[in-house]
């Protein structure tokens, strides 16, 4: 929720300020993927795998 505030919040910044939100937004992605719970991160490695097996299929 944090990450779509401040890529909201970006939009309306000026430069460095939107370098410096997006960072943020980037850092806190990190964070919560590492912090979250090995269940939710295997389905996000499934989820990864899948969609790189049909892009790979499709070129």
């Amino acid at each position: 929720m944090a990450g779509l505030a401040t890529g909201y919040i970006s939009k309306k910044c000026q430069d460095e300020e939107a370098y410096i939100i997006s960072t943020f937004t980037v850092l806190s992605l990190i964070v919560s993927l590492v912090l979250a719970p090995w269940q939710i991160q295997t389905l996000l490695l499934i989820a990864v795998f899948v969609s790189t097996n049909r892009f790979l299929k499709r070129s």
